[in-house]
């Protein structure tokens, strides 16, 4: 996954500006307690974030891919 497209997701799910700061400023136990934007500076992978998000706020399987890939 591209930074580009995990950003893409955050607005997708959260809305442009709440899905922005959501990224700054919510920790997340699965990496240390850091931020979604602290991890991927940090050097995780992008795709692995955006999943440890998703786990932490308990977004529904079906509305983690891209809404096109969507079935």
């Amino acid at each position: 996954m591209r930074l580009s497209q995990f950003w893409e997701l955050m607005e997708q799910e959260f809305g442009g500006p709440y899905g922005r700061s959501l990224a700054h400023s919510h920790a997340i136990h699965a990496l240390d307690d850091r931020t979604a934007s602290e991890a991927i500076e940090a050097g995780e992978p992008v795709r692995a974030v955006w999943w440890a998000l998703c786990d932490d706020l308990e977004v529904p399987p079906e509305r983690r891919l891209p809404a096109e890939r969507r079935a």
